[in-house]
């Protein structure tokens, strides 16, 4: 409706011209945004569709009918919820919307396949099948959602503008999982129990499922057991078996095969080029300079059009007097008449084969610079909280030596053809007038410090009294005539010596003309010059490797050779902030589901079974950007925050099981049983979270391309995690058993009376030494929020890393240490003791 009443105005206004004049709409963003709301909207109907027919195949058509309504239910309440909060649909909260599609989904697929399996497998009534069916799944389902809204929660501890930007993916993902909570417990049952009591007959729109369900069935029972079975007498290989691959997977981030982009903006095609002329300039020269940024974007356009086949521009503007968009350091204190601008707006992006940086390397390097020129910088805008890709501000030494060592750090960044935009905030301003004492000026006892307090007053004026004015006061000052500041000044201007006679001013200092500075900051009471600039996006690896080398050669040789202090501000400030953030929103998610999972479990060890899996996460993520080539980013570990909740939904469901029937069988069968009965459950719940991401994953627009980090990390962070989760859960299960029984078997090896002293003298030891490298580690960490020196020589290769994930890693290395050296040392305690 805005752009229709805008053009409805433009209408308007262009019947009352004259002849000639014509009004066109330039940079119409509402076009633009309901583009890319309707990218997402299509993805998400069909991600919608493809979880829909997932259901269908799965479950039999009237459970996968009732699950399936649990979506536009949750979606509903969400919608209102959003409206009454004031929130709106915009592209991160439809988003968001979209990653809950198949989350919305996992309640209801785990009580309603739950239910079924009553029902058909141990002989219940419709009703009974669906009320157990929910009170036997409630502690499970409710665990999982109530992990998956902490894990998001924990997007609200990142602060600042990126913040803001994703702060509509939590409260979305929370209110749509409390909404499809309520749908689970609250309707589905006596849905189910209807579907139930009328699955009893075959229909032909159950063909499919029934069909599906006779092969996967043969599957299950047959492959699948086989292959846990498997699993379970090879536990500890399959782990270390899985753990190599996670470590490959590292590697590959490590070593650079997988980058890493801070934030990957959309690109908007916007390009400016402003220019300021030197001090004396005149304005024909101005004119002149925009003559050939106008002739350079011509010609470049031509060649465009004759290599693509189509104009590059959509429109140009350009202007004396001013600039445009982000404009120049310093220009307010600029003649106008020496200042100008060129506003280039490209064509959708998803009509051309290149990137706005490109244009604009390729225009920076094809203009001609005027030799009265002294600034032109070019910058190609993104959408997105902003943020110069290059911004580092030295501090301390002089101006001139701040300037100095500005301009050489701006020409070392220039050699790098995918370096633009290269400005410092101390600009140049009007001839300044610099006095120095002569010979006959320093005899006579002038200083320069008085002769500059007395000129000041002779240029400025003197206040000579001041009287009340009403309820006001007023001053007296007194001035130089008007005129007097002429070509003769100096020679004119006589000075009173200190010994009471007159002294022509040009007798006593020697001028020269110096180019001042528009202004000098201060930080702390120290000079500060900021250099700002933007890096091409177009080879993230090339990207990163300047900043590399930014932040490892030049500004240590910049402040070896100027004396001057550098510091990296900019984007590397938001992301340091960003990730700080992040890493304490990570560290308190981690605490509430091991906590959590706790309470569900009554069980401090159990919980580390079903958290073992979150670290494993990361080897799809980092395999599918891989894969797809697609720089990590901040978008990356929103994704790898959320997926922490959702990857353990499954583990929850199968330890749940694998309990529950270890009460009535061994271990090693219930590991099995419990595997192969919760597979179908396991399979729905992530490839209906995957399905609903998938049609995102395949979206060409460039307007949802910084989306796709999340995308990927869900993606394949669950696909990878659900074939892990098979794998490692079992493994863990049984390990822990084996660990459980040893314990049993040491407690009664310890209570007995051939025990030695000896050997409890090395059991407490080791729980000593145990308790020191928790407080060394982990300990440290939580009170200081770093590592002890120490500590952190001894794990180098690891420096990468958050440092949390360190502290836990020294800890769970220094107790396998000691537990290895316990047993060895109490083995031999106990051998000596035996031989006498």
């Amino acid at each position: 409706a805005l752009p229709i009443s805008v053009q409805r105005v433009a209408d308007e206004l262009q019947a009352t011209l004259p002849a000639g004049v014509k009004v066109q709409l330039i940079r119409t963003r509402a076009e633009a945004i309901t583009d890319r709301l309707n990218i997402l909207l299509d993805n998400g109907l069909m991600g919608l569709g493809m979880v829909v027919a997932l259901l269908f195949l799965f479950l039999n058509a009237r459970t996968a009918f009732w699950v399936a309504a649990g979506v536009p239910v949750a979606m509903a309440a969400t919608i209102a919820l959003m409206y009454v909060s004031g929130l709106t649909i915009n592209m991160i909260s439809l988003f968001a919307l979209i990653i809950t599609l198949g989350i919305v989904v996992d309640d209801a697929i785990v009580v309603g396949e739950h239910a079924d399996f009553r029902h058909s497998r141990l002989g219940e009534s419709p009703v009974e099948a669906a009320e157990n069916a929910a009170k036997r799944m409630a502690a499970p389902v409710f665990s999982a959602s109530i992990t998956t809204i902490i894990a998001f929660f924990a997007l609200t501890a990142i602060q600042g503008r990126f913040g803001t930007l994703i702060a509509d993916i939590p409260f979305t993902v929370i209110v749509v999982l409390v909404a499809s909570l309520a749908e689970c417990f609250l309707i589905l049952p006596h849905h189910m129990s209807k579907a139930l009591a009328a699955s009893a007959k075959n229909h032909w729109y159950d063909w499919p499922s029934s069909q599906f369900d006779r092969l996967f069935s043969w599957f299950r029972h047959t492959i699948f057991r086989w292959l846990m079975i498997w699993v379970v007498r090879l536990r500890y290989p399959v782990l270390a078996g899985v753990v190599l691959i996670l470590i490959s997977q590292v590697n590959l981030f490590l070593s650079g095969d997988v980058t890493w982009r801070f934030f990957n903006a959309p690109e908007q095609g916007s390009i400016t080029g402003n220019f300021a002329m030197v001090p004396g300039a005149q304005k024909s020269d101005s004119l002149e300079m925009m003559r050939e940024l106008q002739r350079a974007t011509d010609e470049l356009a031509k060649q465009y059009t004759e290599k693509y086949g189509t104009n590059p521009v959509s429109f140009v503007m350009a202007q004396i007097g001013g600039t445009s968009g982000r404009g120049l350091s310093g220009q307010d204190t600029k003649d106008p008449d020496l200042l100008g601008a060129i506003s280039i707006e490209l064509i959708d992006a998803d009509l051309r084969t290149y990137s706005s940086f490109q244009f604009l390397g390729e225009l920076q390097d094809a203009v001609r610079r005027h030799p009265m020129l002294e600034t032109l910088s070019f910058r190609s805008f993104r959408s997105g909280p902003g943020g110069d890709s290059i911004d580092v501000q030295l501090y301390g030494a002089s101006s001139e030596q701040l300037k100095a060592a500005a301009e050489a750090l701006k020409a070392a960044l220039a050699q790098n053809p995918e370096v633009s935009s290269l400005e410092d905030s101390l600009a140049y301003d009007k001839q300044e007038l610099v006095l120095e004492l002569t010979p006959q000026g320093q005899a006579l006892g002038f200083t320069i410090d008085a002769l500059g307090r007395e000129l000041r007053g002779r240029l400025n004026g003197i206040v000579a009294a001041s009287y009340p004015l009403g309820i006001r006061s007023a001053e007296i000052r007194v001035e130089l005539p008007d005129g007097a500041m002429n070509a003769d000044f100096l020679s004119r201007t006589m000075m009173r010596t200190p010994t009471g006679g007159y002294v022509a001013l040009s007798d006593i200092v020697t001028v020269s003309d110096t180019a001042g500075f528009a202004a000098v900051l201060r930080e702390d009471g120290l000079r500060v010059v900021t250099v700002t600039g933007d890096i091409s996006e177009d080879d993230p690896k090339r990207a990163a490797e300047i900043i590399a080398n930014l932040r490892d050669e030049l500004l240590p040789r910049i402040e070896q050779d100027f004396t001057v202090s550098a510091q990296m501000a900019g984007l590397s400030e938001q992301e340091n902030s960003f990730l700080a953030d992040a890493q304490l929103g990570f560290s308190l998610a981690l605490l509430g589901i091991y906590l959590t999972l706790a309470w569900v479990f009554s069980s401090w060890m159990r919980p580390l079974v079903v958290m073992a899996i979150i670290p494993f996460g990361l080897v799809g993520t980092i395999y599918g950007h891989h894969s797809w080539d697609i720089p990590m980013s901040m978008f990356t570990v929103v994704g790898l925050i959320g997926m922490t909740g959702i990857i353990i939904n499954d583990s929850i469901v199968l330890v749940g099981t694998i309990d529950e029937y270890s009460r009535d069988r061994d271990m090693t069968r219930a590991i099995v049983d419990g595997a192969v009965d919760r597979l179908r459950p396991v399979l729905l719940t992530t490839l209906t979270t995957v399905l609903g991401l998938a049609p995102l994953l395949y979206e060409t627009s460039s307007q949802a391309q910084f989306l796709k980090p999340t995308v990927i990390t869900l993606s394949y962070g669950l696909g990878f995690g659900l074939v892990l989760v098979l794998l490692i859960v079992p493994s863990l299960v049984a390990m822990q058993s084996d660990i459980k029984l040893r314990i049993l078997a040491f407690q009664r090896m310890l209570s007995g009376s051939h025990v030695v002293w000896s050997q409890r003298l090395v059991l407490i030891g080791a729980g000593l030494v145990t308790t020191a490298a928790f407080a060394g580690t982990v300990g440290y960490y939580v009170v200081y929020g770093r590592l002890m020196e120490p500590v952190s020589g001894l794990v180098p290769l690891m420096r990468g890393f958050p440092v949390s994930m360190v502290a836990l890693s020294g800890f769970v290395v220094a107790t396998l240490l000691v537990c290895v050296l316990a047993a060895g040392v109490s083995a031999l305690a106990f051998q000596l003791t035996k031989s006498r």
